[in-house]
């Protein structure tokens, strides 16, 4: 490739992304949502953060933890016990990590 054409993917690549980002941005009115559409948005975070946490917390190496020895499924366990007892977010990640790290150093796990 050339020094003309990279210059062109270039500024091609760019404006694609300006606009495909910018969308929203660059119009001038609000776009309606519908209300199902809107109903739905507020669970979208909810359902991301579980499909990225629910398969590390079970699979290992792509198969069902097999064992009940995993720190992993008890730091969950406690993680689900602070969240539904206080309600916090941070604590449930705090205690989490406690749990998964007391276990993987205190007990080799």
């Amino acid at each position: 490739m050339g020094l003309i054409e990279g210059l062109v993917a270039i500024a091609g690549l760019t404006v694609l992304t300006v606009v495909s980002r910018g969308f929203f941005f660059l119009i001038d009115k609000d776009l309606p949502m519908p209300g199902w559409l809107h109903k739905g948005m507020r669970y979208a975070p909810l359902a991301a953060l579980a499909a990225v946490v629910a398969p590390e917390v079970v699979l290992d190496h792509g198969q069902l933890v097999q064992t009940w020895r995993d720190p992993r499924l008890w730091a969950a366990a406690a993680g689900l016990a602070w969240y539904a007892w206080r309600r916090g977010l941070l604590g449930t990640i705090v205690v989490g990590m406690t749990v998964l790290l007391g276990l993987r150093l205190g007990l080799g796990w």
